[in-house]
């Protein structure tokens, strides 16, 4: 199974899910990579496996 939206392989850190969702909605990948970093450390949001698990999904581009 594979999700719509790529990995990006220009606007990476880690592996490329966060620049990828960004490029592909429009969005600033800086500004999500921080919302990102602020939401992980809450109990409502698993940020980590999250990213683990898109990560697997997402084709690389």
């Amino acid at each position: 199974m594979h999700l719509p939206i790529k990995r990006s392989s220009n606007n990476k850190v880690i592996a490329g899910v966060l620049g990828g969702i960004a490029e592909h909605f429009g969005w600033n990948a800086n500004l999500l990579r921080l919302i990102y970093i602020i939401l992980t450390p809450t109990s409502v949001f698993a940020g980590v496996p999250i990213y683990l698990i898109l990560w697997l999904l997402m084709e690389e581009d």
